[in-house]
């Protein structure tokens, strides 16, 4: 590795020794200073040297060798007494007094790099160990776990300057998707689906349980079928680490770096494995907060599903229903409710079984459901009855609705149902504001009613309950 060496000193002889001497050595890059004052500053803050060799009494006179963040050797070439004396009230590493030997100069520079190597490495060793007792706290904290991942997530952000860092979980029930549970960029990202097609170095990670290091992302052959994904990113250096409980693989921690000089260092990487260990419980918990989220999440959904269709059930709607005329009352605001029937259903059942019946009970649902508008609420009212409320609509916009409804109805094919066979639907239409609508159940024995009059005139109607 080459050393940085600046050099500060007026005496001919001494530059003319020291260049000789440098060229002797090419693991050295030396820089000779001229000036002094804001110059040499402005060198040493621009090259940041491993060393300084500068002249005693008359360069070092010239510095705050304190403020000096490198180590300083300091050379006494004229008043050899002024010079150590100067030397010592600086508090410099070592001085040579000349003539001194190559060698000796050769020693001083290896035992001071030497040192600030070791105290580098002493420095760098006791953060890493803060980090790890840092997140080893956060880890067993009892934070919410996403809170926990994002803190961990940021602080090996912080540490090791990358341009991205994500905790991945992996999905038991498909292996061909990730779900990213936190990611430093924003704590609101979480939940994010990954396709894994598009990261073969995760999809590695995982087969070989093994961190996967990537040096260069544009040249690595592991990103062949990515690099063109990625080029716009400028990722360049990346690592995953397999995390694991009680031997496990439960998911990685994702590094992502544009650094363009040079790749993680092994240090960062040993780092990131301890990092990822450290993590373990908390994706873990992390992992257990989310399955038990989307089991709720589920059970949930269920409890307003209706079992057959897959839309809304009755309950829900009800539900629903009173929150809609609460507020339709209270702001004086149209609420609409149109009924469906599905016309000689029995027929069907009688036909064809009930099998398929459920099968056109469904296909119908979707239906409806997809030409439906997301303001308005479709449910199964039982059987083959289906129910829509219409927020903020009034009766004129309800029969707009009902007929385009109607029209699609029409034209829907069945592919289990004879050649040009299809079904027909009557629609019963309430309306609020109405003087016999007071309250929730009267809107739905109105449209009940007004669908029971489609029925009596022929069905394949629309009927409202103002015509009646």
């Amino acid at each position: 590795m080459e050393r940085t060496i600046l050099v500060y000193e007026k005496d001919r002889d001494v530059v003319k020794f020291l260049k000789s001497f440098f060229e002797e050595r090419k693991h050295y890059s030396v820089h000779f200073v001229k000036k002094s004052g804001q110059s040499l500053e402005k060198e040493i803050v621009l090259k940041k040297p491993d060393v300084l060799i500068v002249s005693s009494p008359d360069g070092l006179g010239e510095l705050q060798p304190s403020e000096i963040p490198c180590p300083i050797i300091a050379i006494i070439s004229k008043d050899e007494t002024k010079g150590i004396h100067s030397a010592i009230k600086s508090d410099v590493e070592c001085y040579l007094i000349r003539p001194f030997f190559k060698e000796e100069l050769d020693h001083k520079l290896k035992t001071l790099i030497d040192k600030s190597s070791l105290i580098e490495s002493l420095y760098r060793d006791r953060k890493d160990l803060e980090a790890l007792l840092e997140l080893t706290n956060l880890a067993s904290s009892t934070l919410n776990p996403k809170e926990v991942l994002y803190l961990i997530v940021k602080k090996i952000s912080e540490i090791l300057k990358v341009t991205r860092c994500s905790m991945i979980s992996i999905n038991a029930e498909d292996e061909r998707y990730a779900q990213v549970l936190s990611t430093f960029e924003d704590p609101s990202l979480t939940n994010i689906r990954l396709d894994l097609k598009k990261y073969p170095e995760i999809r590695n990670a995982l087969s070989r349980r093994k961190p996967v290091i990537i040096k260069d992302a544009q040249k690595d052959p592991l990103m062949k079928e990515v690099k063109e994904i990625i080029a716009p990113l400028g990722i360049r250096s990346i690592i995953v680490i397999p995390i694991f409980f009680r031997e496990e693989v439960i998911g990685t921690m994702l590094l992502r770096t544009s650094r363009a000089h040079h790749a993680f260092t092994k240090r960062e990487i040993q780092l990131c494995v301890a990092l990822a260990n450290a993590s373990s419980h908390a994706l873990y918990n992390a992992f257990l907060f989310q399955k038990l989220y989307r089991e709720k999440a589920k059970l949930e959904k269920l409890a307003i599903t209706d079992y057959l269709t897959g839309i809304y059930n009755i309950r829900y709607f009800y539900s629903r229903l009173e929150e809609e005329f609460s507020r339709a009352e209270r702001y004086q605001l149209p609420l609409s409710c149109i009924m469906l029937d599905i016309d000689h259903f029995k027929k069907i059942n009688d036909s064809y079984g009930h099998r398929i019946g459920d099968f056109i009970l469904r296909e119908f649902a979707q239906v409806v459901k997809r030409y439906t508008r997301k303001s308005d609420l479709l449910a199964r009212y039982g059987g083959e009855e289906f129910i829509v409320l219409l927020p903020q609509t009034s009766l004129k916009g309800a029969l707009i609705e009902a007929r385009r409804l109607q029209k699609v109805v029409r034209e829907i094919r069945f592919r289990q149902l004879r050649e040009g066979q299809g079904i027909t639907v009557s629609f019963g239409i309430s309306a609020f504001p109405d003087k016999e609508i007071k309250n929730p159940d009267d809107l739905i024995n109105s449209a009940d009613n007004a669908l029971y009059q489609a029925k009596e005139k022929g069905r394949d109607l629309i009927v409202s309950h103002a015509s009646l």
